[in-house]
């Protein structure tokens, strides 16, 4: 009986649609580029652009059509950047005003306190750090840009939490039990609740040796000209240089910085 290779065939075709899908990926990204740099352009003009033939360019467009990247004028025969082409775009624009409005406040913070600032976003179920001005101190607090934080028990997690509908939170976090990164992390839903219900009505959160023990932080909300939380500022030190009685004096700093951040990304509440 001859070997049995539809293992190895399977395999083959598998990769060889892999490639041929990341190639009709990068097709199809050039075709969306171009069309973004000249506005508006027929089927003709795109394929030259693009370098492709009119058929491969078509079916590429049709597709990306068919999602929301692309919109196609009957009368006129002219393609133009869709909805959802231009949605991810302003995602971006978004996160990139937030940055802009936030260095400045940051580094202000920093100057004034001396201590480590940070800038959080809510990503699926985790807090990410997005930016950092680390402070002067020989032992100060350092987190990886990018690197991520639970919501349960990191200050700008609870402050990304706080304002999310009850249904929501649950969605993202559960019921409990959730993880214990020291002996003050909350770990059930009915604590975690009474906190975030906390931290609505005093407006900021505070990391109270939660996630690393020796370790004190203070997060505050940021709102976009709508009202919605879209972003948290928050300070982290360690105990021996933040006691629970500066907690009034630095929540006044740093409220005040995103409350400026605030106000340049249009919010006047």
């Amino acid at each position: 009986m001859p070997p049995d290779t539809s293992h190895k065939q399977k395999t083959g075709r598998a990769r060889s649609g892999e490639a041929g899908s990341v190639r009709t990926l990068e097709r199809g990204l050039s075709v969306l580029s171009a069309l973004a740099q000249s506005g508006e352009a027929t089927l003709t003009q795109l394929a030259r652009e693009v370098n492709l033939s009119a058929s491969t360019t078509y079916r590429l467009l049709e597709t990306l059509r068919q999602q929301g990247y692309v919109e196609w004028e009957e009368h006129t025969g002219l393609f133009r950047v869709g909805l959802l082409a231009y949605q991810v775009g302003a995602a971006f624009s978004v996160r990139s005003a937030l940055l802009s409005a936030a260095q400045p406040q940051m580094q202000a913070l920093v100057d004034d306190l001396n201590e480590t600032a940070n800038l959080a976003v809510r990503h699926a179920g985790e807090a990410v750090y997005l930016h950092q001005v680390q402070a002067r101190q020989m032992m100060r607090m350092f987190t990886q840009v990018g690197a991520a934080a639970p919501l349960h028990c990191s200050g700008v997690g609870k402050v990304l939490t706080a304002w999310l509908p009850e249904e929501e939170v649950l969605r993202l976090l559960g019921a409990g039990p959730y993880p214990a990164y020291t002996p003050h992390s909350l770990t059930g839903y009915s604590a975690l609740t009474r906190e975030l219900g906390l931290v609505r009505a005093q407006g900021y959160a505070l990391d109270d040796e939660e996630r690393e023990l020796g370790v004190r932080c203070l997060a505050t909300p940021i709102r976009d000209a709508r009202g919605d939380v879209i972003a948290s500022l928050s300070v982290s030190a360690p105990t021996s240089r933040f006691p629970k009685r500066n907690i009034p004096e630095m929540l006044e700093r740093v409220r005040t910085a995103s409350q400026g951040i605030s106000a340049r990304l249009g919010w006047t509440g």
